[in-house]
């Protein structure tokens, strides 16, 4: 008998397709709810080239969004605190900073989550993205969002 997908892969699905919200909200402007709505009605459940996505927990998704935007000032100031001297979180790509916006949000926000998975999955899905420093930087700046939030 099957019982559905592990719950810590539909959580993994979940923070993958928030960072692609983050993402896509801050290339297009819409709102969270437009892009949660978006997500919830036609990405997921759905086949991307012709593989089956596994589904998603999508109220953790929903969370995600929602909490990063809506307490995106003090996670943005989290943010740049880890950053080197002299840059700007304006400064760095699109997606290092939707990633690096829900790796905060969890760190800050989700007690619940803990800590060496949160860092472990948004530091997987930034090698899906990046190749170069980028995987390292995202485990330095949320390892250190970690230690200044979860005391």
């Amino acid at each position: 008998m099957s019982r559905g997908p592990a719950p810590h892969q539909a959580r993994s699905v979940a923070r993958l397709a928030a960072v692609q919200a983050l993402y896509q909200m801050e290339v297009s402007g819409a709102g969270a709810e437009a892009v949660v709505r978006e997500f919830v009605d036609h990405r997921f459940d759905n086949d991307l080239e012709d593989q089956r996505l596994a589904p998603a927990d999508e109220a953790y998704f929903a969370d995600i969004v929602r909490g990063a935007v809506s307490g995106q000032a003090a996670i943005d100031h989290a943010i740049a605190r880890r950053l080197a001297q002299g840059w700007r979180l304006e400064r760095i790509d699109a997606t290092l900073r939707a990633i690096l916006r829900a790796g905060a949000f969890e760190l800050m926000d989700r007690a619940d989550a803990p800590t060496e998975v949160v860092i472990d999955e948004y530091v997987e899905i930034a090698k899906s993205f990046f190749e170069g420093p980028e995987p390292g930087f995202v485990n330095a700046a949320l390892d250190g969002i970690a230690q200044d939030e979860r005391k």
